[in-house]
């Protein structure tokens, strides 16, 4: 199993200006591989591999243009290389948006592998530096010293602050104890997520609550000059205003999806389709703040460390027009109508803890299916692997002007 502990670093002025120099070069060497791919396939149709794009960096540090890549590391730059590389690959499977040209104000990082870095006395030295750098270490019970990372990211966020993340490869977890319960999760906005339990989990609407304090700093930042020393305090104050909303967002991401995970063995949900929904302009700004994709993520490796299952059911499943008592399917059912009567049953209904109850009667079934062998392709999987996708939805992606589009039987 794969791990990461990220930690707050404080290099000094000499290492803040060794690794900027690095963070430029990585981003200027995935650009210009970036428009050379793009180049290429326009004018020759042909497709470029991460060989070919190794080749050209060698060659570009032959140049007297670029021979300022030859400063740095060369670890750094290959690893951006590579990265690129599996990021076309992941946009060309469907699992990801193709890839975007980096820019100088967003996060900046660089990626060191073992030869590029060594570890001594729980001090961290990187290639190109004369001195470790320094770190505040805040995990307890888990000694700097202890660990043996594959893979260290130096990172710079927009307000400044540097970040150092050790990737290590761990030992996996014993499962947790069985608790016997099950739980129908139903996500939604003004609750953040009903239980088929009846409980129902506040959202804490964190970009609403530091929306005035984010607008201010906003409109500070408009007024300033562009390029001037109080346009980029400016943009410092913005960008650390959005990591206080989203340090909030996570913490309470955390909180609950450990709490589900650790109280329950079948924890079920929909398979929610985020980036179509925010696609509504009404919508947009609470699903995101919202924060649905991350929880699922949560969800998904948490309960693949503790050994529980995660049940995702199909997106089309009708589960708030479903009556939980006798089956009874609505043919219509208003956004707005937040309870209502079964016509055949009589059974009065909260749409989101009915919603629950069905997500958990329909996720009881998809994890037989799969514990079974029956499920074809199924998106429920035990024990310690993700989920991947949802099993009405198996058809070959295509490509059609970059974008991706799933054809539908």
């Amino acid at each position: 199993m794969r791990t990461a502990y990220r930690c707050r670093a404080y290099p000094t002025p000499e290492q803040m200006t060794a690794l900027n120099r690095t963070f430029g070069c990585a981003r200027f060497v995935w650009n210009k591989a970036l428009a050379e791919r793009q180049a290429r396939y326009r004018t020759c149709g042909a497709a470029t591999t991460y060989r070919e794009t190794d080749a050209a960096l060698t060659a570009w540090k032959k140049t007297t243009e670029f021979e300022f890549l030859s400063e740095v590391s060369s670890v750094p730059l290959q690893q951006a290389l590579r990265h690129q590389h599996t990021a076309f690959g992941n946009f060309f499977a469907g699992r990801a948006r193709y890839p975007r040209f980096k820019s100088r104000r967003g996060r900046q990082s660089a990626h060191y592998t073992r030869s590029a870095f060594r570890m001594r006395d729980g001090k961290l030295w990187l290639a190109r530096t004369s001195a470790p750098l320094e770190l505040v270490w805040s995990w307890p019970g888990i000694e700097l010293v202890s660990i043996n990372p594959t893979t260290v990211i130096v990172a710079r966020e927009p307000d400044g602050r540097w970040y150092v993340t050790f990737a290590v490869d761990a030992a996996q977890p014993d499962p947790m104890p069985e608790t016997h319960r099950e739980v129908g999760l139903d996500l939604g906005i003004a609750v953040f997520a009903a239980t088929s339990t009846g409980q129902k989990i506040a959202n804490p609407h964190c970009l609403e609550r530091k929306g005035r304090n984010l607008a201010r700093y906003q409109r500070r930042m408009s007024r300033c000059l562009p390029g001037s020393r109080n346009r980029e305090k400016a943009r410092r104050k913005v960008a650390a205003a959005h990591r206080k909303v989203r340090n909030v967002r996570r913490d309470f991401l955390h909180r609950i999806s450990a709490r589900v995970v650790r109280d329950h063995d079948l924890v079920a949900i929909e398979d929610l389709v985020v980036k179509n929904m925010v696609r509504n302009r009404s919508l947009a700004r609470a699903i995101s703040d919202a924060g649905w994709g991350e929880f699922r993520v949560m969800l998904g490796y948490k309960a693949a460390r503790a050994g529980r299952t995660l049940a995702v059911i199909d997106r089309w499943y009708p589960s708030s027009k479903t009556c939980s008592s006798c089956g009874h399917v609505l043919a219509n059912l208003a956004l707005s109508t937040r309870c209502w009567t079964c016509q055949v049953c009589c059974t009065r209904h909260d749409r989101d803890v009915n919603a629950a109850k069905n997500i958990l009667a329909a996720g009881r079934a998809v994890a037989r299916s799969s514990a079974s062998g029956e499920a074809c392709g199924a998106d429920v999987r035990r024990r310690g692997e993700l989920l991947s996708r949802s099993a009405a939805k198996q058809e070959t992606r295509t490509v059609r002007c970059g974008a991706l589009r799933a054809t539908r039987c």
